[in-house]
C-alpha cells in the first residue's frame, strides 16, 4: 500500500462489516455503496448481488443509521421493477438542503441480452418512498457506449457527475472503462464534458479507471477503481487520482486493497463528518470469494 499522508483513505484492517454478503462463495456480494449524512442521519444505498445463475444484481436497498454502522432497511428496489438484467452502483442524493428537499436514487441498469447500461433515477419526498418514486431517464447510453456507476456531488444549484463509460464497439472488450465528467443545474439534464480519467497502459489500472468518490473539489482529489486485465473485472482495487494543470492523473499503484480473496476493495464512498474525520464505505472481497459491505473511520 502506498502512503498519502495528506489524504484520508479507506483501510480494510480497521473496518467492520455493515452488510454481509447474501451467501458464501464467489458472486455473492453486498456492496457498491453510496452514502450521505443528512441532518445527522446516515443514509446508505447498496446493491445486493447473486451469482450469474441466480440473477446478478437483484436489488438496491436504501437503509438508515444513526451511528454509521448499524443500518435499518427502509425500502428496496427490485430489478423486475425496471425490467433490467442487473443493477450495479446507485447514487443517493438530495435535491436541496432545506425542509423542502427531495431525494433521488440514480440507478445503473443493464439492458437484458446486451452489454449496454443506462442510468435512470427515482425521486420522492422521503427515502422510504423511493421505490415507488417518480422515474426520470438520466443517461440512456447508446449502441456505442454503456453508462453506469454515477458519482454525484451537488453544491447549491451546481451538480457534478463522474460516470463510468464502457465502449461497446469491440466485441469481447466491453469491460474496458473510463470516467467522464458532466454538469447540470437540476440533476436531470446533463452536459457531457468528455473523458477525464483513464488507466495507464502497462500499469495496474491499464484496463480501466472508474471514479468512485470525491475527497476534495478544490483541489480535485478523487478515489477510483482500477484493474490491469479483463480477467480482473469485478475485482478492482482502489486508487487515488489528483488534478494538476493537465487534468486528472491516477496513482502509480492501488492505495487500498483487501488482504483476502481476490484483493478486491472497490466502490469507496466517503462521508465527511462534522469532527473533520471521514467515514468510508466500500465493498471488499473475503477469503471465500464473497464480498461484504464494510465501513471504516479515517
Amino acid at each position: 500500500m502506498h502512503i498519502h499522508a495528506d489524504v484520508s483513505l479507506p483501510r480494510f484492517d480497521s473496518a467492520v462489516v455493515v452488510v454481509p454478503a447474501p451467501d458464501h462463495g464467489p458472486g455473492n456480494w453486498a456492496g457498491s455503496p453510496s452514502a450521505v449524512l443528512v441532518d445527522g442521519v446516515f443514509w446508505l444505498a447498496y446493491r445486493v448481488r447473486r451469482p450469474v445463475e441466480a440473477g446478478r444484481g437483484v436489488s438496491v436497498v436504501v437503509a438508515r443509521s444513526y451511528d454509521g454502522v448499524t443500518f435499518t432497511s427502509v425500502t428496496e428496489v427490485n430489478r423486475q421493477h425496471f425490467a433490467t438484467a442487473s443493477f450495479e452502483r446507485a447514487a443517493l442524493v438530495t435535491t436541496g438542503d432545506g425542509p423542502d428537499k427531495r431525494w433521488r436514487l440514480y440507478l445503473s441498469c443493464a439492458t437484458i441480452g446486451s452489454k449496454h447500461w443506462w442510468i435512470e433515477a427515482l425521486e420522492a419526498d422521503r427515502p422510504e418512498l423511493l421505490a415507488s418514486g417518480t422515474r426520470h431517464m438520466i443517461l440512456p447510453g447508446s449502441d456505442r457506449v454503456a453508462v453506469k456507476d454515477p458519482v454525484i456531488v451537488r453544491k447549491g444549484d451546481r451538480w457534478q457527475m463522474w460516470v463510468c463509460r464502457h465502449p461497446l464497439v469491440d466485441a469481447g472488450h466491453e469491460d474496458r472503462m473510463t470516467t467522464a465528467h458532466l454538469t447540470s443545474r437540476d440533476g436531470l439534464v446533463w452536459a457531457d464534458h468528455g473523458e477525464v480519467l483513464r488507466g495507464t497502459p502497462g500499469e495496474w489500472d491499464a484496463r480501466g479507471a472508474r471514479v468512485t468518490t470525491v475527497l476534495s473539489l478544490d483541489p480535485e482529489v478523487l478515489l477510483y477503481d482500477g484493474r490491469a486485465t479483463a480477467e480482473a473485472n469485478w475485482f478492482e482495487r482502489t486508487g487515488l487520482a489528483r488534478a494538476n494543470g493537465s487534468g486528472l492523473h491516477g496513482s502509480d499503484g492501488p492505495v487500498a486493497v483487501s488482504p483476502e480473496g481476490t484483493g478486491a476493495l472497490r466502490y469507496a464512498s466517503a462521508v465527511p463528518l462534522p469532527d473533520g474525520r471521514t467515514r468510508f464505505y466500500f465493498e471488499a472481497s473475503r477469503a471465500d470469494g464473497s464480498h461484504d459491505l464494510m465501513t471504516t473511520l479515517a
